[in-house]
């Protein structure tokens, strides 16, 4: 379905019954990445998948997508719907706009889940890298694309994982550059939630790899001590969604 947002469309999908479950996919993805969840799941939750500004089948906003935009771009959908409250589960860059809606739209928020997620912003060195990657897909968007989602896997399982990172790869390419640079900005721009987690009063995870070459898990464990947040560790990379699907599922069936 097509929802417009200021004009821009906006794709969402609402599958299944029960209590309502947002989940929101990361940088160089699309809400296909949830397909297997839907099947799994959608007996016995509302799920409410949306493609982010730029990504998947959504237009873009601007020449930078703060993490708060796509949070109101998630909300103005939710409210199309006549949703008021929900639990958030957003993987990696969802994540971050799962904190801000947090901090934008507390109070309906029943829970977040974050997975291969930090409340942390961009380091120095992190902002740097945006700025090259910024510079690099203007030359050849599909080196670019190509490198970086070879980078969300570990080097040892990309065999195994060939056929995701491909099909990954195709869809990525298929986004529009000024889509990807935008998200590139708004990671690069986005500040730290951390405060916004703790201070979050309602049910809480993180869900970790111990393998993830992105958000390493020493990190992870220790925002999850500093924040009070319930921390759950799962042998694998920064694509936990795809390595362990299975386990992601037994984790959110557990939600009330």
């Amino acid at each position: 379905m097509i929802y417009y947002y200021n004009q821009t469309p906006v794709f969402y999908e609402q599958q299944g019954q029960g209590p309502v479950l947002v989940l929101l996919h990361g940088f160089l993805e699309s809400s296909t990445i949830w397909d297997s969840f839907i099947l799994k799941l959608s007996a016995s939750k509302t799920l409410i998948t949306i493609d982010l500004p730029g990504h998947g089948k959504s237009g873009c906003l601007d020449t930078v997508h703060s993490m708060e935009t796509m949070a109101k771009v998630v909300n103005s959908v939710l409210t199309y719907l006549d949703i008021s409250s929900a639990t958030f589960l957003g993987h990696s860059m969802g994540g971050y706009v799962a904190l801000a809606y947090i901090e934008l739209f507390e109070q309906s928020v029943d829970r977040i889940i974050l997975l291969n997620s930090t409340t942390l912003g961009d380091s120095p060195e992190r902002k740097l890298n945006r700025d090259r990657a910024l510079k690099l897909i203007s030359k050849n968007k599909d080196t670019f694309i190509s490198m970086a989602i070879n980078n969300l896997f570990v080097e040892g399982s990309r065999k195994n994982y060939a056929s995701v990172i491909e099909q990954l790869k195709k869809e990525a390419m298929s986004f529009p550059l000024e889509g990807i640079n935008a998200a590139i900005r708004g990671m690069r721009n986005r500040k730290d939630r951390t405060e916004v987690l703790k201070n979050f009063s309602r049910k809480k995870q993180i869900i970790c790899g111990t393998d993830d070459p992105i958000v390493p898990l020493s990190s992870s464990r220790d925002i999850a001590e500093g924040t009070e947040c319930e921390l759950i560790v799962l042998d694998g990379g920064h694509m936990i969604w795809s390595e362990k699907t299975d386990e992601c599922v037994k984790i959110i069936h557990l939600i009330d």
